[in-house]
């Protein structure tokens, strides 16, 4: 499988094997795609550390959500400021006032969940 240089940014990821996001990590590793976790606790996944700051100087392609989006404000001017070429809304995540937000800036957004896209070949 060919590498990709398009770096992925998973907000939300979790160090527990059960959770999703954690799934996803290890999908988007194992398919080639550089991977960013960041998470409000630190950890590991897969042998990734978790990041708990935000990145910066890295050009992000992708962002994919797997927070509420009651949490998900405080993320508003950090995803405009980073500037992916798209952010994806995974299920239970989306938010009409981030999507507008998003795509008013020129940012597309996908409401689509990230593990089926990666397994469909869509991502």
């Amino acid at each position: 499988m060919k590498p990709s240089s398009k770096i992925t940014l998973v907000i939300g990821a979790s160090s527990k094997p059960e959770r999703y996001s954690n799934a996803a990590v290890k999908l988007l590793q194992e398919s080639g795609h550089p991977v960013i976790p960041l998470a409000k606790r630190a950890g590991f996944v897969n042998g990734i550390p978790v990041r708990t700051e935000f990145p910066a100087g890295e050009k992000v392609h992708t962002v994919t959500l797997y927070v509420r989006p009651k949490h998900q404000p405080e993320y508003y001017n950090l995803l405009l400021k980073l500037n992916p070429e798209r952010v994806i809304f995974n299920p239970g995540t989306f938010n009409e006032e981030l999507k507008i937000l998003l795509e008013s800036n020129g940012i597309e957004t996908v409401e689509d969940c990230t593990l089926v896209m990666l397994r469909s070949g869509d991502f």
